[in-house]
């Protein structure tokens, strides 16, 4: 497959490139580059300042604020903000409950919520994992019961991120308990986070963070219009979502600079009369991942997106399987180039990106879980695309 891009394709990328480099605010990037350093405000912030310059969410459709390009100038325009160090848009709003809407969202509600979606004026969490109810998500036990024009949502969410920060949550409910196949009766809910009964705890993960929380409902009364599209078809809009996300869980343009970087620190750790990277093995370790995030970018660009025709293509399940585990190659590699020095979380003792080599490793272990585990992708490429049958 030729990697040379079209004149038309190379003058989009020097567009984008352009735009990231030299226009997008300079401080946004700066704290972008270092772990925790965007605040709350920092985050709506950057993502409002790109959907001022249409650039938030170009696959949405071009009436809310989407772009119409085509999959490789998607492809181009995640890269090189990647590249420049440019904070993404949050993928709850762009990549997950704004394509829902879009697709399956009532004219009021898409007029209600895109638009604020998109600027990030309200900021989205997803309530899908609950205790009994993680790769296994059919087996959710949060209830709604229809109560005149309210539905009262009763039940437990968890693995929430960034939940602390959110105005709204999209939840997976059941409303058929008695349905005969436990993926129906299940219906896709949006909820205001401030809704009388809705208690949110911080969960601290491994690296010492709070990125995660538990969301617990009690008798939360939401309003009927807030349903997106027809009740117990909520497992359709999910694996709709989650299709989406998990092309977005490839992150290459991430992955290849994390790797890049990693690599200008293998260049500066001295060893002998040389460098780090003067090391054949080490040296090899990075041929092998720079050639393995090559294949993976050029099967992204042929999925074309996770999903048509409101179904998610099988072949996102191998884009989220084989990048979520380079990005935890990569990360492993990270802390064997700080070598020593990643024994110190403290920028003060050591480089900022020693320190941050096993905390950003450890939190991204999560990486081969959410958005659907390896063993459930594995599932999906075997039945989905192989055509194996159990």
């Amino acid at each position: 497959m030729q990697r040379r891009l079209s004149e038309e394709d190379a003058a989009f990328q020097q567009k984008m490139r352009t735009y990231f480099t030299d226009e997008f605010p300079a401080e946004l990037k700066e704290k972008g580059t270092n772990r925790n350093d965007l605040d709350p405000q920092d985050i709506r912030r950057s993502q409002a300042t790109l959907a001022e310059a249409g650039l938030a969410a170009p696959g949405w459709p071009v009436q809310w604020g989407g772009q119409d390009w085509t999959s490789l100038q998607k492809f181009i325009w995640d890269s090189e903000m990647r590249a420049a160090g440019v904070p993404p848009p949050l993928p709850f709003n762009t990549s997950m409950v704004g394509p829902v809407i879009a697709a399956f969202g009532s004219e009021e509600l898409k007029e209600r919520f895109l638009p604020k979606t998109l600027s990030c004026e309200i900021w989205w969490c997803q309530g899908f994992s609950e205790p009994d109810a993680g790769s296994d998500l059919a087996s959710l036990r949060t209830t709604a019961v229809k109560d005149g024009d309210h539905y009262v949502v009763n039940g437990q969410k968890i693995w929430t991120t960034l939940a602390q920060h959110a105005d709204w949550i999209f939840a997976l409910v059941r409303t058929d308990p008695n349905a005969e196949k436990k993926q129906r009766g299940i219906s896709f809910l949006l909820i205001d986070m401030k809704s009388e009964g809705i208690t949110v705890r911080p969960i601290k993960t491994l690296d010492g963070d709070v990125e995660v929380n538990e969301v617990f409902f009690e008798d939360v009364r939401v309003p009927a219009d807030q349903l997106v599209g027809e009740e117990n078809k909520g497992w359709d809009y999910a694996k709709f979502l989650l299709g989406n996300e998990r092309v977005g869980v490839a992150n290459v343009g991430l992955v290849k600079k994390t790797l890049a970087d990693v690599k200008a620190h293998a260049r500066e750790v001295t060893r002998g009369d040389g460098t780090l990277l003067d090391d054949p093995q080490v040296a090899a370790r990075f041929a092998r991942l720079e050639a393995d995030l090559m294949a993976l970018e050029l099967t992204v660009i042929r999925v074309s997106g996770g999903s048509k025709d409101g179904k998610p293509d099988p072949a996102s399940s191998i884009l989220k399987l084989r990048g979520s585990e380079l990005q935890q190659d990569v990360l492993e590699l990270a802390i064997d180039v700080a070598g020593p020095m990643a024994a110190s979380w403290d920028d003060s003792v050591v480089p900022q990106w020693a320190a941050d080599a096993v905390p950003t490793y450890l939190n991204f272990r999560k990486a081969t879980i959410y958005g659907g585990s390896s063993e459930v992708q594995r599932s999906i490429i075997a039945t989905g695309i192989l055509g194996l049958k159990g």
